[in-house]
């Protein structure tokens, strides 16, 4: 074929198409008439036959090639000029004038294709360039199939394998050794020549394969090492090894609760306990990937558990306006605060309430054991939810909560006192002024309303003005206006129905729980009855949330009951089942009944009266709690820890008793005016 001839189809020709061969009948604009074998017609428009990938003209030129022009601008000059002169005398060959001839140009003697043949013209190039008529041949049908770029010489065009002339069972002994340093500590190239050459001798013997120089080797493992931070961070290495191999597709959502990620880590600002110790504090948040809505988010003191993901599932479905006892917490939120609010009580109000709320349809959690556990399991069984796990150690599988702790950490952590940094060393000299967990619960609960929530996301956008980022509220808005439907949320009583049960019985004082007794009016007609539940020997259903131990929540054959604590009055702010056992341990060491509700919740009082004091100086009581702490250590368990076993939580719901010293927060509730409250008293 002539270089540079374009192939055509015509009337007559055979081609393959849908299966079978066809003939040509007719060209009609854009149609052509095919009649098959068996004589039947069709009429198919030629970019659809054209188009079809089994579509040959048979027994008919092919379409040349287009040069690869790229791979040829990477060929040394030399080469292509040897190339573009091949094409010359192959050009001339074929049409007896070599490419662009002048306006006049005759062809040379033997080489006119009106007195000569093709063979003759083969015969007469192959004596001129003193090459065989093969050779000559070869370079037509190459230069036919791949134009310029079939008369390039291959073996300049060939790219060498970067580790150059080294033995392939060297190269093979180093990746490998490469490879094993993944998991352990960075070391230097010395140490990988050493590791390599004994992985070598210990497979093929000593001085088998041949060990290239110092410089030589240097420059091959900085080859086999390249991007794979072998000599860098131990971190990043692990994080690049751990990268999936395949094509990485960022999640997408067309609805709010289409997919939710939830996942838990510590974040970078210290809190104080009730007992004046810093800790870090563990966040574990629920993030709507449509919306970019942060559903929930807890703080809890490092070692969450698997009642906190449970909670967190209720908190997340429960509008915090139908919880029970939300107007009650909103009263106490209100109250005076020793420092300054983000926002203040009415504009919380309104921002609650107007908070979207988003029922998932698929929550992706990791393998950590709280989301793995049977209470976490069982709460979404029972309202529908699909859990899909993330695979082992892929960060990727849920990339959206892991940007938005990122998000947190610099938006939110790195403003608040005792921020840490996520690195030691990116720590100030004084990391001091630490705020309490319920406080910093507080503010980030805030700041999630006020800030997160209508600050435009870079992520989302309005499709029809794509420039302008949205903000999580008017993504929520835009999606659910696409969807054309609002899933219902939980009402308050599904919210009783996902907290820790015990079964206790209605005594004549009341429902006594961890040495604390519930008791109201509405208990009347149930004192001392039997509730019908033969399986538990006629106790009573009672839910509690572990971290507002102030109300309990009886079920009845007429409804849920609300049963406050009887000794509530003389504590001034909500308090957790860790916080109780935590002042029965005070009262025990002051030498008071710490089986006395009474005398606990004097110490409770205290306790909540010291924490209200804020991020002052503390360094006295945080070296007395250390030294406590300490003392701990080498002294035998106290009598409270074997109290703390007849009060123990129910068998599915696991227990914290505060022996390690770690302990969960309150939900989410300002702390108020101890001072203040007392003087109504």
């Amino acid at each position: 074929m002539t270089p540079g001839r374009a192939a055509v189809l015509r009337p007559g020709d055979r081609v393959h198409f849908d299966g079978g061969e066809h003939q040509v009948i007719a060209l009609a604009g854009t149609s052509v008439r095919l009649r098959a074998g068996d004589g039947t017609e069709q009429v198919v428009l030629a970019g659809y036959l054209l188009a079809s990938p089994e579509f040959a003209v048979i027994g008919g030129a092919p379409a040349p090639a287009v040069q690869p022009f790229g791979l040829l601008d990477r060929l040394p000059a030399g080469v292509l000029e040897a190339a573009r002169e091949w094409e010359r005398q192959v050009v001339e060959v074929e049409t007896g004038l070599p490419p662009n001839p002048p306006s006049g140009a005759v062809p040379r003697a033997g080489y006119d294709p009106a007195t000569t043949t093709l063979r003759q013209r083969e015969e007469a190039k192959a004596a001129e360039l003193a090459v065989s008529v093969r050779t000559v041949q070869l370079r037509r049908a190459r230069y036919a199939r791949q134009g310029l770029w079939g008369l390039v010489d291959q073996r300049a065009a060939r790219e060498w394998e970067a580790t150059g002339r080294v033995d392939a069972r060297l190269v093979e002994a180093v990746r490998e050794v490469i490879e094993a340093e993944t998991d352990t500590s960075t070391g230097t190239r010395s140490r990988l020549i050493r590791r390599a050459a004994k992985a070598v001798e210990a497979t093929h013997g000593p001085g088998v394969v041949p060990l290239p120089g110092r410089t030589t080797f240097y420059r091959l493992i900085d080859v086999l090492a390249a991007g794979r931070h072998t000599f860098g961070s131990a971190v990043t290495r692990r994080q690049t090894a751990n990268r999936p191999p395949g094509v990485f597709t960022p999640s997408h959502a067309a609805r709010p609760g289409a997919q939710v990620q939830i996942d838990s880590t510590p974040i970078d600002v210290l809190v104080l306990l009730d007992n004046g110790t810093p800790v870090r504090a563990d966040l574990t948040i629920a993030v709507d990937v449509a919306s970019r809505t942060i559903c929930a988010a807890v703080l809890r003191p490092v070692g969450t558990k698997a009642v906190d993901a449970a909670l967190l599932l209720a908190r997340m479905l429960v509008p915090e306006p139908m919880r029970p006892g939300w107007p009650v917490a909103l009263r106490m939120a209100a109250s005076r605060l020793p420092h300054a609010r983000l926002v203040d009580i009415d504009a919380r109000m309104q921002l609650a309430a107007a908070r979207p709320v988003i029922v998932p349809d698929t929550i992706v959690i990791d393998g950590g054991k709280v989301f793995l556990s049977d209470t976490f399991t069982r709460a979404c069984a029972r309202l529908g939810v699909s859990v899909q796990r993330a695979r082992p150690r892929t960060p990727t599988d849920k990339p959206i909560v892991e940007t938005t702790f990122e998000a947190i950490n610099s938006l939110f952590c790195q403003h608040v006192a005792s921020y840490t940094g996520y690195n030691t060393t990116l720590r100030g000299t004084d990391a001091t002024g630490a705020w309490t967990l319920p406080e910093l619960q507080d503010l980030l609960d805030e700041w999630l309303l006020a800030g997160w929530q209508t600050r435009p996301h870079d992520a989302l956008r309005d499709p029809l003005a794509p420039r302008r980022a949205l903000s999580p509220n008017e993504m929520y808005a835009a999606l659910v206006a696409a969807a054309g439907y609002l899933p219902l949320t939980l009402a308050g009583e599904d919210y009783l129905e996902l907290l820790p049960v015990a079964w206790r019985a209605i005594n004549a004082y009341g429902i006594r729980i961890g040495y604390r007794t519930y008791d109201s009016p509405e208990l009347g007609p149930w004192r001392q009855q039997h509730s019908g539940v033969t399986a538990r020997r006629g106790l009573w259903e009672v839910h509690y949330d572990p971290y507002d131990a102030t109300h309990v929540f009886v079920r009845t054959a007429e409804g849920w009951l609300t049963v406050p604590w009887t000794h509530l009055p003389m504590v001034s702010a909500p308090f957790a089942e860790f916080t109780w056992r935590h002042a029965r341990r005070l009262a025990a060491e002051a030498g008071r009944d710490d089986t006395n509700e009474t005398e606990v919740a004097r110490v409770l009082d205290d306790l909540l009266t010291r924490a209200q004091a804020g991020p002052v100086d503390k360094v006295s009581d945080r070296i007395a709690a250390r030294t406590r702490v300490a003392a701990a250590a080498h002294s035998p368990p106290s009598r409270d820890d074997d109290a703390d076993a007849d009060t123990a939580a129910p068998e599915d719901v696991e227990r914290d008793d505060g022996r390690d010293g770690r302990l969960a927060t309150v939900i989410p509730f300002g702390v108020f005016d101890a001072d203040a409250e007392a003087d109504r008293w």
